[in-house]
């Protein structure tokens, strides 16, 4: 294996997966994923600009076609995989397909592809393969070997004199029960995953918690069930067939529950990264409905966009990390910076997530989309970024793994409890940022009909939906200025949006902030100021009010209806003694007559 760093180009369609992949590959020593993309186009753009640059900035391209969807887009593939192979016949690339038809993978292997892998298969294989490619020679799955013949002179490998280091087993029933064996562990593995996630959900009623807990124990017992019964003794003492009940030799996306530990030794930074972002991957594919009675920008989005975005966000959070550790950047200039990045971070996911040279026509103007809305970075950074609360906490947390403080609790690194709290803080942190990317195109480009069919939701479509949604949004801004979070301030607290397995949530942390509440001026500064006299006098008030109270019920009970009951008696008698003095008249007369 060659010493030198492999650096690669990754090609995908699915945002999921390829945010997957390269949170799987970060904890990798000597890998680096130079670039991640969507598109072809995108691809040879930035292979152009690699060209020019340094060649050596990518030197594997991984690749998927047609992502198995149609015959039309898998023939867009290959023919993609040719114009590569032309316009960089030395460059190697690495297919890693959800296609798994043999014409087409003799089809890539015809016209120069180096390698193929299926989508699932093992990281530590996956890892193999790519450097196997990059090294220059080829790799193809195992079980396409059997249909790559020696007698198909046609399909000979760009590199014959390299013979491909593929692990064979002479018994192809333990290829099928250790390929159905580490099938059951991955779904097993991502159900784990899921469960975990709902079970760090902050105030999940108690049967939900209970209920989880024991689906949670039926995982690991059938986890445990099918390595006993899928792996021999024989087999679990080869070193080279991955066992679930060992730890995995680099992280992987859909490892298991993290359980409750008390480990003295730090983690490094890149696997407290990755273990966080992926629990948050997880937590992505929970359905985003605002849940809250407070508007949200990225509300007026499709569910698949909203995705689309939080996923990017993620993905640009990751390489603005590897570019501070990179700077071997102090945590006393972090702070000073933290306001830029922020900033630097809404900047690119609006350029990427819009394209970078799209354009929007606009009345008689053809605008491009980006520039036109970065020109309002200064609304942005004053209602949404600046207001984000607990960020530069987090980013010391991942870069110089200092102890979370939060609840008016010190937590230590390792433990589960800080990375609870972290994985909120991040995903409040993903969803302001989408906000701020939603706040601008609400604000110019709203009622644009090409952004609304690109875009919105079916339900925010009409342009009386998108007026009342706005309207919303702007009393939402001035309650949030004037009332909320003056109050939130007073009461040292701050608002966190969560993402639950019901949709986007709020909870509440505890945080000093007495230094904003002596900032604090103007409307703000006299809701403090009522809140303060509120809390003073309530007491006061609440026990003048009792004692009032209890005055008022004495006077009407023992005075005044104790006087209306001898009054009301007096009348009874009266009417009584009238009675009986007519009873008495009338019979005095009979005895007359």
């Amino acid at each position: 294996m060659s010493d030198r760093p492999l650096k690669l180009l990754l090609i995908d369609q699915d945002p999921i997966f390829r945010l997957g992949l390269r949170v799987a590959l970060e904890a990798i020593t000597n890998l680096q994923v130079t670039g991640v993309v969507e598109t072809d186009t995108a691809a040879l753009q930035i292979l152009a600009e690699i060209a020019k640059e340094d060649p050596n900035q990518v030197n594997l391209v991984v690749l998927e076609f047609g992502n198995g969807r149609s015959t039309t887009s898998q023939q867009l593939g290959l023919q993609f995989c040719r114009q590569l192979r032309a316009l960089y016949p030395n460059l190697p690339i690495l297919l890693l397909s959800s296609v798994q038809e043999q014409g087409l993978v003799l089809a890539a292997k015809s016209i120069g592809i180096n390698g193929y892998c299926p989508k699932g298969t093992p990281l530590t294989e996956l890892v193999a393969a790519m450097q196997e490619v990059a090294d220059g020679g080829s790799y193809w799955f195992q079980d396409t070997e059997a249909i790559i013949t020696p007698n198909s002179s046609l399909l000979i490998a760009p590199n014959p004199q390299r013979e491909p280091r593929v692990p064979h087993s002479p018994l192809p029933f333990f290829r099928l029960r250790n390929n159905l064996r580490l099938s059951g562990i991955a779904y097993i593995d991502a159900t784990l995953a899921a469960v975990t996630a709902q079970l760090q959900v902050p105030g999940l009623p108690v049967l939900d918690r209970a209920i989880l807990a024991g689906q949670w124990r039926e995982l690991l017992a059938a986890r445990w069930l099918i390595n006993r019964l899928l792996v021999s003794s024989q087999e679990r003492q080869d070193k080279h067939i991955p066992i679930a009940n060992q730890p995995p030799v680099v992280p992987s996306l859909s490892s298991a529950i993290q359980q409750r530990q008390t480990v003295s030794p730090l983690l490094s930074p890149g696997t407290l990264q990755s273990e966080l972002f992926a629990s948050c991957v997880t937590k992505l594919q929970f359905t985003l409905r605002n849940i809250t009675d407070i508007p949200l920008e990225i509300d007026i989005f499709r569910e698949d966009k909203k995705r689309e975005l939080l996923y990017l966000i993620l993905q640009k959070l990751a390489e603005q990390l590897d570019e501070l550790r990179a700077s071997q950047i102090e945590i006393n200039q972090l702070y000073e910076v933290k306001f830029i990045l922020l900033r630097d971070l809404w900047q690119a996911a609006i350029t990427e997530f819009f394209g970078k040279f799209s354009r929007i026509k606009l009345g008689n103007q053809n605008i491009e989309t980006v520039n036109f809305l970065l020109q309002n970075t200064e609304v942005v950074q004053r209602d949404i970024l600046n207001k984000i609360p607990l960020y530069c906490e987090f980013y010391s947390y991942l870069l110089f793994q200092t102890e979370l403080n939060i609840d008016n609790t010190s937590y230590p690194v390792v433990s589960a409890e800080a990375k609870s709290q972290a994985l909120m803080i991040l995903e409040n942190l993903l969803i302001q940022v989408a906000n701020g990317v939603v706040q601008p195109l609400l604000n110019s480009l709203a009622d644009v009909e090409t952004i609304k069919k690109k875009f919105y939701g079916r339900q925010l479509i009409s342009t009386r939906e998108i007026e009342r949604f706005r309207n919303d949004l702007s009393w939402k801004y001035r309650l949030a200025n004037y009332i909320n979070e003056p109050k939130a301030v007073f009461e040292s607290r701050y608002e966190l949006f969560v993402i639950t397995p019901r949709g986007i949530a709020n909870t509440s942390v505890y945080a000093p902030r007495n230094q904003e509440l002596v900032k604090l001026s103007n409307i703000p500064l006299v809701v403090t100021l009522l809140l303060e006299f509120s809390d003073a006098i309530a007491p006061r008030l609440k026990s003048l009010l009792a004692f009032l109270g209890s005055g008022i019920v004495f006077i009407l009970t023992q005075v005044i209806g104790q006087g209306l009951g001898l009054i009301g008696r007096g009348i009874l008698q009266g009417i009584g003694s009238v009675s009986l003095g007519e009873k008495n008249f009338k019979r005095n007369s009979d005895r007359s007559k």
